[in-house]
């Protein structure tokens, strides 16, 4: 279940993405010319290809429209003034802003066809025949190794974890054993301490209750039930109720929730971003690195493109977090059997080339897909 701050993280993701979609379709609804849509892409491939703002008689030299600099310059204007581009301090020359980056992948990007070796690579390091754990620690690699970017990969996880039984074994005094039986044959035991010391009568008696109330539903449903609902009447029930309201927050709601483990998530290549000058500052470094070793922040947006169709592409500040205001992150979910299972990607610079990235992200989660289900 997500926190009150983890929910307000998701509006404001979906805020932004809104807002960027309005503010695209504002743009394209103004008509601009062809003219200005040719400028604006070769400025935008200019930009990512060498990562220096884009002045008007560059613009001139490879737009291959006969031109003036002026009138470029009056073009650019205007696409600044529609909030496309902008024009750093220390320079007269133009770059993209996210939201024209978001224009730009949206509406005049071409995808590059992956060179064979490049589908041959990728094709060798996800073969079949080892472990899921290696198969997706590979991917990951992978995904660095080609684009020469971080690889991000989130580990195959149930999209259901129904609840068979609970059980609760006094340990010593306020520590608890929890021995949760899911999907039929997985066993997870947990060890919790609670504010008092609990009788052994006192946890079977908690164990039959949340099993005749629990047993047989998902464990998701089981957590916003007794964190929202019971918490409700706490003060309304007898006191063999309120153990068991007790007991069971700390056995439904431990940090080491399949959501939140750091084993499920995977990443390659966080180095190559400390060549990228746009995220070489020591701050942005600092703080994106701290990013990927809590990897929560990651996590969770990678759970909303797991609920999204296809492709995500989420540019700079549309990824609702500060520290990627400078990245984007290219996602593509893989599936087995018509179901998905996780999600992987890339993150790197916004100014990263999307044509060839996008292609490698789609390919690999296909391949993956194809791998786990050759191990089925």
């Amino acid at each position: 279940m997500h926190s009150t701050g983890e929910s307000a993280k998701f509006s404001k993701v979906v805020l932004i993405l809104i807002l960027n979609l309005i503010m695209v379709t504002n743009t394209e609804s103004s008509h601009l010319s062809e003219r200005s849509l040719h400028l604006f892409k070769v400025l935008v491939e200019h930009f990512i290809d060498d990562g220096q703002p884009v002045g008007s008689r560059t613009l001139s030299k490879d737009s291959d429209l006969n031109l003036s600099p002026a009138t470029i310059r009056n073009v650019m204007a205007d696409l600044e003034d529609l909030g496309l581009l902008h024009s750093p301090h220390t320079s007269a020359g133009r770059i993209p802003t996210a939201k024209g980056y978001r224009l730009f992948v949206d509406s005049l990007l071409r995808v590059n066809d992956l060179q064979s070796q490049e589908v041959e690579k990728i094709a060798r390091g996800l073969q079949s025949g080892k472990d899921y754990s290696e198969l997706m620690k590979r991917t990951s690699k992978m995904l660095s190794d080609v684009t020469k970017l971080a690889g991000v990969v989130m580990m195959p996880r149930t999209t259901r974890s129904i609840l068979q039984h609970i059980e609760f074994v006094s340990l010593s005094a306020n520590r608890i054993l929890v021995i949760l039986i899911v999907n039929d044959r997985e066993i997870q035991n947990r060890i919790i301490n609670t504010a008092k010391n609990y009788s052994s009568s006192e946890l079977q008696q908690v164990s039959n209750y949340l099993n005749d109330l629990f047993a047989g539903k998902d464990l998701a449903d089981v957590r916003k039930s007794i964190i929202d609902e019971m918490e409700k009447m706490k003060n309304k029930v007898n006191e063999m109720m309120k153990t068991a309201i007790e007991v069971a927050q700390h056995a439904f709601s431990i940090e080491d929730d399949v959501h939140d483990n750091d084993e499920n998530l995977l990443f390659s290549g966080q180095t190559n971003l400390m060549d990228v000058a746009e995220l070489c500052d020591v701050d942005k470094l600092k703080k994106l690195f701290e990013t990927f070793n809590q990897k929560r922040d990651i996590l969770h947006l990678l759970e909303q493109a797991i609920n999204a169709e296809g492709m995500q592409i989420f540019i700079g500040e549309e990824s609702g977090y500060d520290v990627l205001d400078n990245c984007s992150v290219v996602t593509s979910p893989y599936e087995v059997d018509g179901q998905i299972l996780g999600v992987l990607g890339v993150i790197g610079p916004t100014r990263m080339q999307y044509n060839r990235v996008i292609p490698i992200v789609d390919i690999t989660a296909k391949m993956l897909g194809a791998a786990l289900n050759s191990k089925n």
